[in-house]
């Protein structure tokens, strides 16, 4: 029997522990690793075998949205399940457009997520019966996508940071990119989400539960 590694990136040590406790209950699963941050990660990555990886999207530094486009670029064969506390309205749509395998919230049934797990390992994608209502909404016209999904990776990496209150040099810095290529990036946010203000990005942000105050 084919045992499936997996990682779980999340920093608090609590839902780390409870996570692997339950995982634990499934003799096909294995844990990998643990990372409390995206950079610890991302470490890992590089010498351990993985699978599936359990990824939280508010982590310290590089945020769940900066590890899924790296884990993207350097590891495309490990599956992405982003476990988040965001509800699937926030993220859902705009983590899978942007390569995540599936998307689930924390406080999910442990039986959802080992059919998860086992789901996105075989390559196929996740998605929660609430996610399967957005995208149909969506498909169907009933549901204006919020504007923040036509986003691409990179410009939600960039509007998150600068939500947060991140300066343009220090997201470059963080990103390794020069400050006129975010400065074209922030330009590019602010039109297709029709605003102007670093503060008005912030209040879109929290309006949307993309961050927490």
């Amino acid at each position: 029997m084919h045992m499936i590694q997996v990682a779980i990136v999340d920093d608090h040590e609590i839902v780390r522990t409870g996570f692997r406790e339950l995982l634990s209950e499934d003799s096909s699963i294995n844990i990998g690793f643990e990372a409390s941050n995206g950079d610890e990660a991302l470490d890992k990555l590089r010498t351990s075998q993985c699978d599936v990886l359990l990824l939280d999207i508010s982590l310290p530094g590089k945020s769940g949205v900066d590890v899924l486009r790296m884990v993207r670029q350097r590891h495309p064969d490990t599956r992405v399940l982003v476990l988040s506390g965001f509800p699937e309205e926030s993220y859902a749509l705009a983590m899978i457009k942007n390569g995540a395998n599936g998307y689930l919230c924390k406080d999910c049934e442990k039986d959802e997520l080992l059919r998860a797990i086992h789901m996105v390992s075989t390559g196929r994608r996740y998605v929660s019966a609430r996610t399967a209502e957005l995208l149909a909404d969506e498909m169907s016209g009933e549901r204006s996508g919020v504007l923040h999904e036509t986003l691409s990776d990179r410009e939600l990496q960039v509007f998150l940071r600068l939500a947060r209150g991140e300066s343009v040099s220090d997201i470059a810095e963080q990103l390794h990119l020069s400050v006129k290529t975010i400065s074209t990036y922030r330009s590019r946010v602010t039109e297709k989400l029709g605003i102007t203000s670093n503060a008005e990005l912030a209040t879109y942000a929290l309006r949307h539960g993309l961050i927490t105050e």
